[in-house]
Order: C-alpha cells, then structure tokens, then sequence
C-alpha cells in the first residue's frame, strides 16, 4: 500500500509540475490559492486528484498486463 500511495504520489507532483511549470516557479503560493475557483473541465478544486488518478489507473492497467505476460512466461 505504501508503494502504490508513493507511486500516486510521486505521478502527482510529476503531473502538477509538469502542466503548471511556470506558476508553481513564480508564484506558488498564489496558485495552490486559486484551486478552489479552478474551473478545469469543472472538476473544480479536485482536478488535480481526478486528473492523477485517471492517469494513475491507466499505468495500473498497463503494469498489470506486464505483470500477467511475465507470469506466462515464467510457467514456461
């Protein structure tokens, strides 16, 4: 559990940084304010959370389809 609360985590910041660069660099403070009357895809102040979660379960899916194909490969 503390791994996967790491990897959401980690995605998180990765996400944050990545799509808001420039105002987490010149004015953090002002922009963790805003969050309540962000208005993305009107998710509101949880987009951040929403939007890392979708991309959380997508590399989900994608780790457990690795994860089966290496167990067949290990039966053989």
């Amino acid at each position: 559990m503390k791994k996967e609360l790491g990897i959401y985590l980690a995605l998180f910041i990765f996400l944050a940084l990545g799509m808001h660069h420039k105002e987490w660099l010149s004015h953090p403070i002002e922009h963790a304010m805003g969050l309540p009357h962000a208005g993305a895809y009107g998710f509101g102040a949880l987009h951040p959370f929403i939007f890392a979660l979708i991309v959380y379960l997508v590399i989900g899916l994608f780790r457990l389809i690795a994860k089966a194909f290496s167990a067949k490969k290990e039966e053989k």
